[in-house]
């Protein structure tokens, strides 16, 4: 029985190039991807739910990078701007850390990390930052 063409909300459109098996059998039916499941896949990151740079880390403490984490969506289909994304985010960053010191105005255990959630979409919770030069 062949599912009517579909498209899931999320992420960017892709096209179908050949039949799925599990519903989507029409060749040219519009797929947004749900990185989700990757992104919070419990067998390659513990606690996925939760900030853990250990999840980046071998054993001995050095950067392991994972085919499970993929902000920018994978395979034809990734962001063609990921490399410039990725340094221009790290020199943004880097200039506001040498240029400032960033302190938190509450104890930094009272500060609630969890995400917000709206839709399928999550983002982080606003919080207040005291910005002091170096």
């Amino acid at each position: 029985m062949a599912c009517p063409d579909l498209a899931l909300l999320f992420g960017r459109p892709g096209e179908a190039s050949r039949g799925i098996t599990w519903c989507l059998e029409n060749q040219g039916t519009v797929i947004f991807p749900a990185l989700n499941s990757a992104l919070y896949n419990s067998k390659e990151f513990p606690n996925p739910t939760e900030f853990d740079p250990q999840h980046f880390l071998n054993k001995d403490g050095t950067f392991r990078k994972s085919d499970h984490f993929m902000p920018f969506s994978a395979g034809k289909r990734i962001c063609a701007g990921e490399g410039l994304a990725r340094m221009e985010l790290f020199l943004f960053l880097a200039s506001i850390l040498q240029h400032f010191k960033l302190k938190p105005l509450k104890d930094p255990k009272e500060i609630d990390i969890s995400p917000l959630m709206s839709g399928t979409v999550t983002f982080p919770r606003p919080y207040q930052l005291c910005v002091l030069p170096r």
